[in-house]
């Protein structure tokens, strides 16, 4: 009899909460098509030029979700929710980033 995949991503959930240092490896493979979902669509949200590929949205923001000192998850809708959290942080801090002048904000392009 094998798991509800949504059970299953509450149980680790669970067990990283408790200090399951491998809870956080076996769940990836659970979240990860949800959140390249969620990041795809926040990507889709923002205005271009935004060079940031979903997938590499992805790790950066599981990577702060998951790799917090104790993240206190209320189940997959609250990870859920941090992670798209997350995920909007990165894509404003890397915005605004890019918008200083050390970065080349407020200049334009010219040609040769």
């Amino acid at each position: 009899m094998s798991i509800d995949p949504d059970q299953q991503i509450t149980q680790l959930l669970r067990a990283a909460e408790h200090g399951d240092a491998s809870a956080a490896d076996d769940l990836l493979p659970l979240v990860y098509e949800r959140l390249k979902a969620l990041a795809a669509a926040r990507l889709r949200q923002t205005p271009p030029g935004q060079t940031l590929q979903p997938t590499a949205l992805v790790h950066e923001a599981y990577l702060k979700v998951v790799g917090s000192s104790d993240p206190g998850w209320n189940g997959r809708h609250h990870f859920f929710a941090a992670a798209a959290r997350a995920m909007h942080n990165i894509l404003v801090d890397k915005a605004r980033r890019k918008a200083t002048v050390k970065h080349g904000g407020g200049r334009r392009r010219v040609g040769v």
